[in-house]
């Protein structure tokens, strides 16, 4: 009975362990948008926002590293706010280290799409090519890993989400929907290829 108790110990703190690293790796992603909006609107007026993505520009092409921490404003940072640390922690509820393989493909694959296909002389920034990067990996998670938990988890995401896909087409101007779209299809990548692996490993 002992030994009992002392797994189950073991495995709860393990837990705890594993939601406060999580908490931790959200809240830094998520202090790291808020300072540099902040210095960007009271110290540097608005420069930083140079560092997106700007289309056909070789010089554009940093904007893939840097374009998802910049925001135009603080209502468009408080619109990605959210959205980013429930999708994100969605995305690590199986394993932690998923978030990071789903945002450096999200970032790669949506950034190049941005840099390839969007207009000349336009500039691209803001979360929200995480979050529909998040979006389609949770979407189609179920379908490339056909278990159970997964299989639930994208239902549950559709229901919550499922009408914010529609962000991947062509709307308002000011609006990213490139970025939307291949940020999309970044996580859809990162699903397939975490699926393949875990496959490959099971």
């Amino acid at each position: 009975m002992g030994k009992n108790n002392s797994s189950i110990n073991l495995m709860s703190q393990g837990s705890r362990q594993e939601i406060k690293t999580q908490a931790i790796i959200l809240a830094t992603f998520v202090a790291i948008f808020w300072l540099l909006e902040i210095l960007d609107q009271f110290v540097f007026r608005g420069s930083l926002d140079n560092f997106g993505i700007i289309p056909h520009q070789v010089i554009g092409l940093r904007g893939i590293l840097f374009a998802p921490f910049l925001h135009g404003n603080f209502p468009h940072l408080i619109a990605n706010t959210v959205p980013f640390l429930i999708l994100g922690w969605l995305v690590m509820l199986q394993e932690t280290s998923d978030f990071f393989i789903v945002t450096g493909l999200t970032m790669l694959v949506g950034g190049l799409g941005v840099w390839l296909f969007a207009a000349p002389g336009s500039i691209h920034i803001g979360a929200s090519i995480l979050i529909f990067g998040y979006l389609g990996f949770l979407l189609l998670r179920g379908y490339f890993q056909r278990n159970i938990p997964s299989i639930l988890l994208s239902i549950l995401v559709f229901l919550l989400y499922g009408g914010t896909i529609w962000g991947v087409l062509p709307s308002r101007p000011g609006i990213s929907w490139q970025g939307h779209l291949f940020g999309f299809l970044g996580g859809v990548l990162a699903a397939k290829l975490i699926a393949t692996e875990k496959k490959h490993y099971s």
